[in-house]
């Protein structure tokens, strides 16, 4: 099977030019212009953005949380990213305290296996590092491809590991190639604020807000930071929302140190405010909380700085009725938030079409640092001649409205609703195959693959 897509204007994370693409099979044959090579389908790209497919790096699908699952499988919610341009995500497998990383990447894969349409890959939660433990890390790297270990600064007695386990989890994650993930919040102060707020008859979501103030955010990210210095493991944080936190990693580049940050669209355009509509506001509830405008302020600055390497969505989606398990008490709302589908688009909209940030910067966080970052560059990422065929062709022009009853991820609601965007994904092709086109998904599940990742560094 080939595809010759014309006149398109290629963008990458570092060039933008009008060109033409040959695909044979899977992968990137030619790239050119006026390329005269016969093919199967031509596509005619005129007036459209081609630029990567793009790689979600955050999200969690089919994941027990607090007595229930996030509504997206590994079908609903690889398909819904293909609708929004995004080709590939890496979802998170969590050990269970006391069992080992094996049997997780097993249970994982129960659910995995055959059912996703878009590609995929794990990172290993670490909840509990021990002398079992250890000998899995190597095994994970060099024999599964999972090459990314998340740690929790929270969630005291589920998920959080205390410093000790961190530092050796990165000495260990350190001498076989792979990186440490982190969600850093203190989840102590957390915790005692939260009950705080319950026995003050404090029960309403923006307590969830108030419970998780930006110094817990910002203290433990930078404990991290510095763990990450000491042992010299590559760190990665997950979903860093504000100022205090960023100073953390802007103050260990004084010292020549290198953290990779990771924010979401949520931070980068929503903000507190909407925990203040009642129970409604529990939409929103994830954690960390959505902050303050000037935190926004903050992350796109953060992004041209190149502090802020990667733009994710920490995708937990849950049906309303879910929520409603926290209608009296906000720490009973599950946690998370639907996205995956609309960061593309949301963040060209509201970066690109805006002039906070580039087209070639919109690819490099939404594309190409994942892939980087993750070990999958050049075969995801970019477009260049050997790459997968993992494209997207994009109208920047043509304004639509997001709403729950046009979306394709499997939840009654929309963070979203009726927000304005300029730019819409119109052909998705996924490893050479016309995934998306005229609004309609032309893949079954289980076309999606899991994807084994290299070694890893700091530096990309």
């Amino acid at each position: 099977m080939s595809i010759l897509i014309k006149n398109g204007n290629i963008v990458t994370a570092s060039e933008n030019f009008i060109g033409d693409i040959f695909i044979e099979d899977e992968t990137i044959s030619a790239i050119g212009k006026n390329l005269k090579y016969e093919a199967d389908e031509v596509i005619d790209a005129s007036g459209k953005l081609i630029f990567p497919g793009g790689i979600d790096p955050h999200v969690h699908l089919d994941m027990p949380f607090m007595g229930t699952f996030s509504s997206d499988s590994y079908e609903t919610g690889t398909r819904a990213a293909l609708f929004g341009g995004t080709t590939m995500v890496i979802d998170f497998i969590l050990q269970t305290q006391g069992k080992s990383l094996r049997s997780a990447l097993e249970e994982w894969k129960g659910r995995s296996d055959g059912n996703a349409v878009g590609d995929y890959s794990f990172h290993m939660a670490v909840t509990d590092y021990n002398d079992n433990t250890k000998p899995e890390i190597r095994e994970m790297i060099e024999k599964e491809g999972i090459t990314s270990f998340k740690t929790f600064m929270a969630y005291k007695g589920a998920l959080m590991v205390d410093d000790r386990q961190m530092v050796g989890l990165m000495e260990e994650v350190k001498q076989h190639g792979g990186l440490i993930n982190v969600h850093a919040t203190n989840g102590d102060m957390i915790d005692y604020l939260v009950q705080k707020n319950r026995n003050e008859g404090n029960r309403a979501p923006i307590y969830h807000y108030l419970s998780q103030p930006e110094v817990t955010e910002a203290e433990a990210s930078e404990r991290f930071v510095d763990m990450t210095n000491f042992t010299g493991c590559p760190g990665y944080i997950v979903h860093l929302t504000c100022e205090g936190a960023l100073n953390a990693v802007r103050n260990a580049t004084r010292r020549n140190q290198h953290v990779f940050v990771e924010t979401c669209i949520q931070y980068l355009i929503l903000d507190a405010s909407l925990y203040e509509k009642d129970f409604e506001g529990a939409k929103w509830v994830m954690s960390p909380p959505l902050r303050e405008k000037k935190d926004q302020e903050t992350l796109w600055a953060g992004i041209n700085q190149g502090l802020v390497n990667v733009v994710a969505t920490d995708h937990c989606p849950f049906f309303w009725e879910q929520k409603l398990m926290g209608k009296d008490d906000f720490s009973k709302i599950p946690n998370g938030h639907p996205a995956v589908e609309n960061r593309i688009e949301l963040l060209y909209s509201e970066g690109v079409n805006k002039g906070r940030i580039t087209l070639s910067k919109f690819v490099e966080v939404a594309c190409t640092n994942p892939a980087k970052i993750f070990g999958m560059y050049p075969k995801k990422g970019t477009i260049s001649i050997g790459s997968d065929a993992d494209l997207v062709i994009f109208d920047p022009n043509e304004r639509h409205t997001l709403s729950a009853k046009t979306h394709h991820m499997n939840v009654d609601y929309s963070g979203y609703e009726g927000w304005e965007v300029t730019g819409k994904v119109k052909t998705v092709l996924l490893r050479g195959k016309v995934a998306i086109d005229n609004n309609e998904c032309l893949l079954e599940k289980g076309y999606g693959q899991f994807i084994k990742r290299n070694k890893v560094s700091d530096k990309i």
